[in-house]
């Protein structure tokens, strides 16, 4: 394959130096930010078992407890959980270089040397300090990163697990000092106390001495931490979240236009909660989502081959920038052997995408018996299908599909990011398909005699992808198989050569396992793949797939890291919409005028991770 960088000759892509290859592979975590990020992560630890433990200050350890940052004064305790909290905060953003957490650090370490200073007298605690404080000086370059996009759950997040940590914190504090309470206060007494005490109320728990002003203080800090990051969260100055604009759109159509038949994803690039970067020569672009600091990318970039590198230099020059780990879900062989070699990043198999032919489909044989008996009992059922453009249907029949599709849909919320559009009959989406199953009788449902629905966009000009399968619960099983049957017959008259459908998960090691002479390794791993799915309907998946006896294309995920596979592995499912931070269906809006057309629909019945 001859590809180059935008400006070259046309050529193979001369080897790039490592120096080239280190810069290219984006928000690694560097030394100094991780051993500073580390050493804010000790302290903190130690700051809160000086204040939540009175026989930690008074252990061996208490020498090193009394003079970490903010342990001063009458409130030790108080302001050392407080420091403590606050640099556990603080360490994860220093662990991903963002700008705004080095500058909050720079802030807090100083005016911890200067209380110590001030208070205590204590050069060892000033030292302490400063020997963080220094290397953030001197370092501040590494901590460059941009802000997140801000997220308008973040706020609510932070006040739910800072409350949850803030109450369990708060009973261990009330309760490590049981020798001096008076009575046996309750477990319900006990947690009273803590929530009184979180609002700087004084609760049903007493203690002798000094005792009682100890621990409201540490209540109070814990509780004004809570409010504090939780207001700074709700009200910090807007990132707002990268969305694929009008502008945007068209110039990935246009290289749909002329390069779309090379992926049979290029069109869920039309995603419009996706954002884009484009390659210097405009001839390449590579589209994203940034979910849990993962920037998320799907299938191949868009566009002319010899123009990827461009289009993924850019890829990873943005996520370095704002300090993302970088991935790439469901790319083909193709595109993941360019990704590896732009960029070094590494490749995993994810599964298979079931492609069929329509000039070798057939009803006919022996291995397609199950699917034509299915095929036949319905259509004797009294069930007949019709499968149209979408820009052949009258926005009567279409606002009837748009919200079948939303009410037949089996979760809250959309599912769907790498394989879906998320949306159904936009007037620029003319040329996808829609294959429809109707049966007259004498009840019809709320949808006239609508029983069930698929909807394909177009792989170029030859080909269509599955996008979402939905039916009626109450219509008879087989609803799926029956339209794809009826769009892959009515595929040639369409101009349509090839049909993508669902995607496998491991299907390899599905199909491998259940043969004889499989492995106790390969055995156990399909027997995992099989437990997995009674939730993401991995096995099922892959015989709806090989019903239709298709052929196989692997499809990969491009990662930096083996230890980021567990953070990519979340932000996907949250993508894909396994995971799920929205408010719950009954409680949410529905947008009435959103961008041309958007009351679509995202997800397809059974595609997965992302045809899931």
């Amino acid at each position: 394959m001859s590809v180059r960088i935008d400006g070259e000759k046309s050529g193979e892509v001369p080897e790039r130096s490592p120096v080239v290859r280190r810069i290219l592979r984006g928000p690694r975590p560097e030394a100094v930010p991780t051993l500073i990020a580390r050493a804010c992560t000790l302290v903190g630890v130690l700051d809160i078992a000086g204040g939540v433990f009175p026989r930690f200050r008074h252990s061996r350890m208490h020498r090193m407890a009394e003079v970490l940052p903010g342990s001063f004064g009458p409130f030790a305790a108080a302001l050392s959980l407080s420091a403590g909290v606050l640099l556990l905060l603080l360490a994860h953003g220093l662990r991903r270089r963002k700008r705004r957490a080095w500058r909050a650090a720079v802030l807090l370490l100083p005016a911890g040397a200067v209380s110590e200073y001030v208070y205590r007298h204590s050069l060892v605690g000033v030292l302490i300090a400063v020997a963080l404080l220094v290397p953030l000086l001197r370092h501040r370059g590494e901590f460059a990163a941009l802000p997140d996009p801000r997220s308008r759950w973040r706020a609510l997040a932070n006040f739910i697990l800072m409350g949850a940590g803030s109450v369990g914190l708060g009973l261990v504090i009330v309760s490590v000092h049981s020798h001096r309470m008076v009575g046996d206060p309750s477990l319900s007494d006990r947690l009273e106390h803590v929530l009184y005490g979180l609002f700087g109320f004084e609760g049903p728990v007493d203690y002798t001495g000094n005792t009682s002003w100890t621990v409201g203080f540490s209540l109070g800090a814990l509780g004004l931490i809570t409010a504090i990051t939780t207001i700074y969260l709700a009200f910090r100055p807007e990132h707002p979240a990268a969305q694929l604009t009008e502008e945007d759109e068209a110039r990935l159509r246009a290289l749909l236009d002329k390069h779309g038949s090379r992926d049979s994803l290029g069109h869920f690039a039309l995603r419009r909660d996706k954002a884009v970067v484009f390659s210097p020569s405009g001839k390449a672009a590579v589209t994203y989502r940034v979910v849990s600091g993962v920037m998320l990318a799907s299938g191949d970039p868009i566009g002319d081959v010899e123009a990827w590198p461009g289009a993924i230099e850019r890829f990873m020059d943005e996520a370095k920038a704002h300090s993302w780990t970088p991935a790439v879900v469901g790319c083909s062989e193709t595109g993941g052997e360019v990704w590896t070699r732009e960029t070094g990043l590494d490749a995993l198999e994810l599964g298979d995408e079931a492609v069929v032919d329509v000039k070798d489909f057939s009803l006919s044989g022996r291995a397609m018996r199950n699917v034509r008996q299915m095929v036949k009992r319905i259509e004797r059922a009294g069930y007949e299908t019709r499968v149209r453009r979408i820009r052949d249907l009258g926005e009567g029949e279409l606002e009837r599909i748009r919200r079948a599709a939303e009410d037949w849909r089996g979760t809250d919320t959309e599912r769907g990011f790498s394989m879906a559009l998320g949306r159904v009959g936009d007037p620029a989406d003319g040329d996808c398909l829609i294959a429809t199953a109707h049966k007259a009788d004498a009840e019809a449902g709320a949808y006239g005699d609508l029983k069930a629905v698929l909807h394909f966009v177009p792989w170029g000009t030859d080909g269509a992808s599955l996008d979402l399968m939905r039916r009626d619960r109450s219509a008879d099983p087989g609803m799926n198989e029956l339209l794809i049957v009826a769009a892959l017959q009515a595929a040639p008259k369409f101009g349509i050569e090839r049909v993508s459908l669902n995607f496998a998960m491991f299907r390899s090691a599905l199909a491998r396992g259940e043969k004889i002479g499989a492995g106790p390794v390969l055995r156990a791993w399909r027997g995992l793949l099989v437990f997995l799915s009674r939730w993401f309907q991995i096995e099922s998946l892959y015989k709806f797939n090989a019903k239709f006896q298709p052929r196989w294309e692997p499809r990969f995920m491009v990662y930096a890291s083996t230890r980021d596979l567990p953070r990519i592995g979340f932000a996907v499912m949250q993508a894909e919409g396994f995971v799920n931070l929205a408010l719950p269906r009954v409680l949410r809006r529905r947008s009435r005028a959103p961008r041309p057309c958007a009351h679509g629909v995202a997800e397809r019945g059974v595609r997965t991770p992302s045809r899931a």
